[in-house]
């Protein structure tokens, strides 16, 4: 399966996973029928069963803190994350009341 060195997404193992680096952080997309086991997220602190599409995230350079997300929690961290990062550099005005 082609796809472009330099882009973000890479498509590694066998059968092949999507894996992806942004903002320091790697994500690697786990399909269905490659979940076979329960696992906890750290957004909601709820089970992600078996079966289940979710994401497994690391910092980069640190993959012995990888933890396994539902999607939808990871896009709301990750998103709580860069809003940080841009006010810290002044870049993002802080949210309006």
């Amino acid at each position: 399966m082609p796809f472009d060195d330099r882009g973000p997404w890479r498509f590694r193992g066998d059968p092949l996973a999507l894996e992806w680096v942004a903002g320091g952080w790697h994500l690697r997309v786990v399909q269905p029928y490659r979940a076979t086991k329960v696992y906890r997220c750290p957004g909601c602190d709820q089970e992600i069963f078996p079966r289940t599409l979710h994401v497994v995230v690391w910092p980069e350079g640190s993959p012995e803190q990888r933890r396994h997300w539902h999607r939808a929690c990871w896009q709301r961290h990750f998103a709580t994350l860069r809003r940080a990062e841009g006010r810290r550099r002044g870049d993002d005005p802080p949210p309006s009341r």
